[in-house]
């Protein structure tokens, strides 16, 4: 039988120089949670399972489809049809045996939160689109105490250097995150002062989006395009900032 500690050292003995061995142990314990698991939070899931983090819940109820090639971690021909998060989940077994995964194979909408995000979270990463339920995850999180990070839209951008994570209040060109803040200020009664902050990490780009000029849906399937060089990074972003959250506890 192998040595597990041996093993882990190996596998991640680049982790332990960069962040410490005590910030390993620490990822180690911790439990994540990813809301999504498409051109952001895939990669999301990605840079988390390559440094050690001990488990990790996916929350996403769609299956690989031929048109996340360009931009999703578990689109592969060998894969088309399969739910992500369960593609996800071998690859992570591929990564770290040890990383104890949970899949949920459904759709996070406003009134279903509470009962898919698990309360044990050390830190939940929100990956989708949908503006209301990314309201009401933000809002579950702040009310239960559970550290959380938003993603704004990646769609449209092809510049991964002009990718900032700042608090919510602070985001600019981009319309996703602009609802959830008028969402926040008007149903929870977030402050409409620009010198307030939220308290809420976002990753959002700088860089407005640039809209195809035949496009007739805003969808990465049929109308906004897509560069896995942002939306990748968009993920790697919101990773850096766990894991560096997570460090320094």
């Amino acid at each position: 039988m192998p040595d597990n500690c041996a093993v882990s050292s190996r596998r991640f003995g680049g982790v332990a120089r960069i962040y410490g061995e005590q910030a390993l142990a620490s990822f180690a314990r911790a439990h994540v949670c990813v809301i999504g698991v498409g051109g952001v939070g895939s990669w999301a899931v990605e840079g988390l399972a390559r440094s050690g983090i001990g488990r990790l819940t996916l929350i996403d109820a769609d299956h690989v489809a031929e048109s996340n090639i360009n931009r999703q971690l578990p689109a592969l021909e060998s894969t088309l049809g399969q739910a992500k998060t369960a593609a996800l989940a071998q690859r992570i077994a591929l990564i770290n045996p040890d990383c104890r995964v949970v899949c949920v194979e459904e759709m996070v909408e406003p009134d279903t939160v509470q009962q898919l995000l698990p309360d044990d979270s050390d830190w939940v990463l929100d990956c989708i689109d949908h503006g209301r339920a990314k309201v009401a995850i933000v809002q579950h999180c702040r009310r239960n105490k559970i550290p959380v990070i938003t993603s704004g839209g990646a769609g449209g951008r092809r510049d991964p250097n002009r990718i900032r994570v700042t608090d919510l209040s602070r985001s600019q060109q981009d319309p996703l995150l602009a609802k959830v803040r008028r969402l926040l200020r008007e149903n929870y009664g977030y402050s409409r002062d620009p010198r307030r902050r939220f308290g809420i990490p976002c990753v959002w780009s700088e860089e407005p989006a640039k809209l195809p000029v035949e496009a007739t849906a805003l969808s990465c399937a049929g109308g906004i395009g897509s560069s896995i060089a942002v939306t990748a990074s968009f993920g790697f972003a919101a990773v850096a900032y766990v894991l560096e959250k997570i460090s320094a506890r």
